[in-house]
């Protein structure tokens, strides 16, 4: 099959450092490349990839301090529709920007929404591509917007060797993100602080929650128990989660996935996670961690953790979260559009569906 991957240019696929979608996009690539498809990647030119790599700009436009990605993006579906003819189906991760476009190159095409879907800006849109085929990466993120042409769930996975179990327990709590409120930080250091535990931060400045972190979280790094390590790359990330006790996960805000937890459950870490948004559907409480619903809770699973199984956690990920799944979900998927020509006809207006 040739697939085309199409991933935004905010960071290389995979990241340097912090990012979300591009390391999922990398994972699918590199795992559809292994199964024998011809693979061509749209994306930063920095990317490093098995596959056939198109760049849509020399570098990943957050390491080049770009300040408007749109024009950037344009040009590069616009270098897509113009290939669009090599390929037998085309997926984009680059949430909405493609759509009018995609609907008229009549190839079959599939969009994975990778971010929170609960904003009312997003209804009209939806109203008008009520027929784009689209992929959420939870059953909750895409509740706002129910009535999108889901064609299918699919979880985010991880290639199987990419971290390792760590079977014996650090002595340490781990935060992994981003300093913003939706995020957690100050409460995940709440939770070591009442715990009796040192916590290790590694995570980027949210660029949007600058005056959040110089104000809530960064006076919190003055406490010796409080170690901040910034951000860790890929490589790091083994013994960083595999050397914890667990995985502080306090969110407040409706989370699409969490590849953090996934990550940590990879290294036979568990988690302790608040339960909003996919957190229910992706732990297994009791198992890969606890679902918890505030501060208290947490501190109450912090005393919990000793009793859980390493290779119980890592075993529950390799059952639901690794990259060959991801890989053959997306492939049938993809499948029954080219089958069924989903994506290939000309998208009839909503108005002449009336």
């Amino acid at each position: 099959m040739k697939i085309a991957q199409v991933a935004p240019l905010f960071e290389s696929v995979p990241p340097k450092l912090y990012g979300g979608t591009e390391r999922a996009v990398a994972y699918l690539t590199e795992e559809l490349v292994a199964q024998g498809h011809d693979v061509t990647l749209f994306a930063s030119g920095d990317s490093c990839t098995s596959a056939r790599l198109i760049p849509g700009t020399p570098t990943a436009l957050r390491l080049a301090e770009c300040k408007d990605s749109l024009p950037h993006h344009i040009c590069m579906i616009e270098d897509v529709f113009r290939r669009s003819h090599e390929f037998d189906v085309i997926h984009y991760h680059i949430d909405h920007v493609h759509l009018p476009i995609a609907a008229r190159q009549g190839i079959p095409y599939l969009t994975t929404l990778h971010g929170r879907l609960d904003s009312p800006d997003l209804v009209p849109l939806f109203q008008t591509f009520y027929d784009a085929p689209m992929v959420s990466i939870s059953d909750s993120q895409r509740q706002p917007l129910s009535a999108a042409n889901w064609t299918g769930t699919v979880y985010h996975g991880l290639p199987r060797q990419l971290l390792h179990c760590h079977p014996d327990p650090g002595s340490y709590l781990a935060f992994v993100g981003r300093f913003s409120r939706d995020k957690g930080p100050d409460r995940a250091i709440e939770i070591a602080r009442r715990s009796g535990l040192p916590i290790k931060i590694a995570a980027k400045v949210d660029p949007n929650e600058v005056s959040y972190y110089h104000n809530d979280v960064e006076p919190l790094f003055e406490d010796p128990m409080v170690e901040f390590v910034g951000e860790i790359n890929e490589r790091q990330k083994d013994e960083f989660l595999g050397g914890a006790l667990a995985l502080l996960f306090p969110i407040e805000w409706p989370e699409p996935f969490g590849l953090a937890m996934i990550e940590a459950m990879a290294c036979g870490t568990p988690v302790i996670a608040f339960g909003h948004g996919s957190v229910p559907e992706i732990m297994k409480d009791g198992v890969s961690g606890f679902v918890v619903s505030n501060v208290d809770e947490a501190v109450a699973a912090v005393a919990k953790i000793p009793k859980l199984s390493r290779r119980g956690c890592r075993q529950y990920f390799e059952s639901r979260f690794t990259a060959d799944r991801m890989a053959h979900d997306y492939v049938e998927i993809y499948r029954a559009l080219i089958e069924n020509n989903a994506g290939g006809s000309v998208r009839k207006s909503a108005l002449s569906a009336v």
